[in-house]
């Protein structure tokens, strides 16, 4: 078996039908399976995959176990030689499994590897991570990747060739079983998010590299698959301390607190264009109507 495929679904049937046609449509000459972990859906999801693609192997969970937890699952019984992590919100281009597969074939010392994350309209998303560290907290990781764009690259540069990263995004990942074998699996510390980042820092500093390969190309259709709300906001903060305690322990509070002035500082910029808008700009309401729950969050000790 060359690839296992693992997606992970919670309540997301159309998404996940739409991922897996992508799969079955664009990968070629290539042997492979599918795992779709759900975390306990009521959507119809398992009972849609059932139908139109009895060959995916479904892995049920009778509560959502998160990303990592569900993941691990699949490593646990796949057969390939590689891993293809796959969010439901994402859609194969024709080539990009064939153009990992073969990049990861030829560099036997990369652990992992990513495509280019696009948009619907086939814009660019950023799609590599850099590892958190004092310099991202402190200064705008914008202003960083156009500062020193060899250090921080992102999609403000058109590559041509492979280039090695820190990390890539979660929503497409091509990962070698051997790497794997070698680093563990996902720590399950971590609900969602930051997982692939914990990942890709254990594997690197094993010896492994990551590398971002640009000619394979994914429509991801951003935030879909988890959402925007409080919730996954609060979720997001949770993995990063989890992050930043295990790797970063001697700077935490510092971090921490720099995080906390920064949300701070997004909420009275969103606090001054409400009262300049007279409440009117409806994104902007919603904007500080989360900073300022964060915000409160954060004082309450994170709970």
């Amino acid at each position: 078996m060359d690839i296992s495929f693992v997606i992970v679904n919670w309540n997301t049937k159309n998404l996940l039908l739409d991922c897996l046609k992508s799969v079955y449509e664009t990968v070629t000459d290539i042997c492979f399976e599918i795992f779709v972990v759900d975390n306990a859906s009521d959507d119809g999801s398992v009972e849609a995959v059932k139908e139109n693609y009895p060959d995916v192997i479904i892995i049920q969970n009778n509560k959502n176990l998160g990303f990592a937890a569900a993941n691990n699952k699949a490593f646990k019984k796949s057969s390939g030689r590689y891993a293809l992590l796959l969010n439901t919100d994402a859609i194969l281009m024709p080539n990009a499994i064939k153009e990992l597969f073969n990049f990861m074939e030829s560099q036997k010392d990369a652990a992992i590897a990513c495509g280019q994350l696009l948009n619907p309209d086939c814009s660019k998303q950023n799609s590599i991570a850099s590892f958190p560290s004092l310099l991202t907290f402190i200064f705008n990781e914008t202003l960083l990747r156009i500062l020193f764009p060899k250090k921080f690259p992102s999609k403000l540069k058109d590559y041509k060739e492979p280039i090695e990263i820190d990390s890539g995004i979660g929503a497409c990942l091509m990962v070698r079983k051997k790497a794997m074998d070698e680093v563990g699996l996902f720590d399950e510390s971590y609900f969602f998010f930051f997982e692939e980042t914990d990942w890709a820092l254990r594997m690197k500093k094993a010896g492994w590299k990551i590398f971002f390969v640009p000619e394979a190309k994914i429509i991801h259709k951003q935030g879909q698959s988890v959402g925007h709300s409080l919730k996954s906001r609060k979720l997001f903060y949770v993995s990063r301390y989890i992050y930043l305690k295990k790797w970063h322990g001697n700077l935490f509070n510092l971090l921490k607190a720099i995080i906390i002035v920064r949300l701070g500082i997004n909420g009275a910029l969103n606090l001054a264009g409400t009262v300049l808008t007279f409440g009117l700009e409806k994104n902007i309401k919603q904007k500080l109507n989360i900073y300022s729950k964060l915000l409160s969050w954060h004082f309450k000790g994170c709970p």
